[in-house]
């Protein structure tokens, strides 16, 4: 019986091992300041968001963005089709965040699993951007506003760093916060709805 029993308890251990060894490797990071989609989707503010309830740190995607990465339309999910509710424009009922153009805004991260970080990158819809279709790079300013380089290091459990929105913004705009991987080839996307 005890050695039953030993094998038994030594096969459980091996399986939760196994099981949060594959969470691990599948849970990484999203931002929580401006809120981003996905958090909206985990916190209950916002319902009916498929599989993104319970993995917010999980939209991963192609890096390189914007000449790679995901598709148009795609973005806010990094291309992922589970999480295709975060490409949902929802009439445009996404809740936002309020911010001030031209202010300095802390932008802050939440991470599951720290990984060699190149950059963070922030980009903006243009001016007249309603919310009302998936985001698309056309929808966009070209340029990033802000770019944090991190050689290669692996950020903390949470991290803040600070940057200028632009001046000049009115109405909603989504900010795309892109965390690319130093060591894959992939990155992090986050949509964060705001007001001006």
């Amino acid at each position: 019986m005890r050695k039953k029993t030993g094998v038994a308890a030594v096969a459980l251990g091996v399986a939760a091992a196994s099981l949060f060894a594959t969470s691990s490797a599948s849970s990484h990071g999203y931002t929580d300041s401006p809120i981003s989609r996905q958090k909206l989707c985990a916190n209950g503010t916002v319902k009916n968001c498929g599989d993104i309830q319970w993995e917010p740190q999980s939209v991963e995607g192609l890096k390189g963005f914007p000449a790679a990465g995901p598709a148009d339309g795609r973005i806010c999910a990094g291309g992922n089709s589970r999480f295709s509710q975060l490409d949902d424009p929802r009439g445009g009922a996404w809740p936002t965040t309020k911010v001030t153009a031209g202010q300095s805004y802390t932008f802050r991260w939440q991470f599951t699993a720290r990984h060699a970080t190149t950059d963070f990158r922030y980009y903006i819809t243009k001016n007249g951007w309603t919310g009302t279709k998936a985001l698309t790079r056309a929808d966009l300013d070209t340029q990033p506003f802000l770019v944090v380089p991190y050689n290669n290091q692996q950020p903390p459990s949470t991290l803040s760093h600070s940057g200028t929105i632009p001046a000049g913004k009115s109405g909603k705009a989504v900010i795309l916060a892109v965390w690319t991987i130093a060591d894959t080839g992939n990155a992090f996307y986050a949509c964060s709805d705001v007001q001006f």
